[in-house]
């Protein structure tokens, strides 16, 4: 691995990507606020997954079902009983909680000290709605975003007329009171998953459990992650989720190990079953074909996003020995370069004047800034050396830098200087939004 994580969380304060929630006031545990390049790096991973669930595969469609909902849903689920629980164990001398899976000895990790007895600590974090807090106004911040898809089955059925099999694509907020956090970004008590329902006859299940397999796999290839730092985990009856017939966990290598970033499930027809059995609603599938009604199956892909934005950081942080550019000093510095993958970039160009006191180069960079703005998300920036922006540029991961000197003044044509390459080439203005769409494929 090309980097230890401590070098990801400096890069992430430093150029805004993320940040400590509530760092004023000490710091929440556990939460983490995205800045102004996480955000964009966050919405197109997003988007990059919207469009190959919906774009670009046939019959799939969009939910984003709410938040907050019956806690009955959460009953029918499963989630309310041991099924949705870790087992947990309390230091008696200094009292803090571990996850007895996690620990490798019958001793507290962090003062020696005697560990009680385990038990179930479930992980749905606790609402109320209502003036009155009671058990009869209790509900649950959801603990994964699936739920509300099973739940609107038959609207989505209904609605767009859809015919099995075929797909629900949801992204949306999920809570999970977790004990243990750590990681940075991997595991978080507040989060957002991409999730994909399948929903197929149960003769067919096994073929579709591969196929999205292999669909998700490539998706990451597609977005630059090498093939030697992913890995399918085949995983145990024993170890699966509740609801899970066949699991597989695809693992991404962090600098801290091996850990899971998706999974793809076999759910068979646990959630719908269940749903119908406790809301008393039919939510049978009718064959056409056949004349008959059946509870489908279903095949989820389950991702998180943060975990996959810290994926994408750790496969794309470069450091390059020595530098790359020209400084002032005597001794280049070690250069860093994020090589993320071209639509991921949070910022696809950014627009540079040679130099920061002639009018007439910032007055011709910000026209340029002007015209590609509507276009794509770019930067303008005239501070420091030309050398320094360029190496804060390549440190967020911009693709393409274009930068207005004294003949652009002359042939109304600037440079474009590639972030991985460092080549540089001439480009006319007048059809420079043209030519950076096509750079940017």
């Amino acid at each position: 691995m090309k980097t230890d994580i401590e070098k990801i969380i400096s890069l992430c304060k430093r150029r805004g990507i993320v940040f400590p929630s509530s760092e004023i006031y000490g710091g929440f545990a556990s939460c983490y606020d995205f800045g102004p390049l996480g955000v964009e790096l966050k919405n197109n991973i997003k988007r990059a997954w919207r469009d190959e669930m919906t774009k670009f595969h046939e019959n799939i469609v969009g939910l984003d079902a709410g938040i907050l909902m019956s806690p009955k849903i959460w009953k029918a689920s499963g989630h309310l009983t041991a099924g949705f629980a870790d087992e947990l164990v309390e230091c008696k001398k200094c009292h803090k909680r571990f996850k007895k899976d996690e620990l490798k000895s019958q001793k507290c990790p962090e003062c020696n000290g005697e560990l009680t007895k385990s038990r179930k600590f479930n992980l749905m974090l606790k609402t109320f709605v209502g003036s009155v807090e009671s058990e009869a106004t209790a509900t649950y911040l959801r603990p994964e975003t699936c739920q509300g898809i099973y739940v609107n089955f038959l609207n989505v059925l209904n609605s767009a007329r859809m015919k099995i099999p075929f797909g629900v694509a949801q992204v949306g907020k999920a809570f999970r009171n977790e004990i243990t956090t750590k990681n940075f970004i991997f595991r978080l008590l507040e989060f957002e998953q991409m999730e994909m329902q399948w929903f197929c006859e149960s003769k067919t299940s096994d073929k579709w459990f591969k196929y999205w397999k292999n669909e998700r796999l490539k998706w990451y290839y597609d977005l630059g992650i090498e093939k030697e730092n992913l890995r399918i985990i085949e995983v145990p009856e024993k170890e699966r989720a509740h609801y899970a017939k066949k699991q597989i966990d695809i693992e991404y290598k962090f600098p801290f190990g091996w850990k899971e970033i998706e999974g793809v499930h076999n759910r068979g027809d646990y959630d719908l079953s269940n749903h119908m059995k406790h809301s008393g609603e039919d939510l049978r599938y009718y064959d056409e074909q056949s004349k008959k009604k059946y509870i489908p199956h279903i095949i989820e892909t389950s991702a998180g996003v943060e975990r996959i934005l810290l994926a994408f950081l750790c496969e794309a942080y470069t450091e390059i020995k020595g530098g790359r550019t020209k400084t002032t000093k005597a001794k280049k510095e070690e250069e860093i370069v994020l090589k993320l993958n071209r639509r991921l970039a949070p910022v696809k160009a950014a627009i540079l004047p040679l130099v920061k006191n002639k009018p007439e180069l910032t007055k011709k960079a910000k026209q340029v800034y002007e015209l590609l703005k509507p276009h794509f998300a770019c930067q303008y920036d005239e501070l420091g050396s030309i050398g320094r922006r360029y190496r804060r540029q390549d440190e967020i991961g911009t693709p393409l830098c274009l930068t207005i000197d004294f003949e652009s003044l002359e042939n109304n044509d600037l440079t474009i200087r590639f972030r991985d390459t460092m080549k540089q080439e001439r480009v006319k203005i007048d059809e420079l939004t043209e030519t950076v769409r096509n750079k940017l494929v």
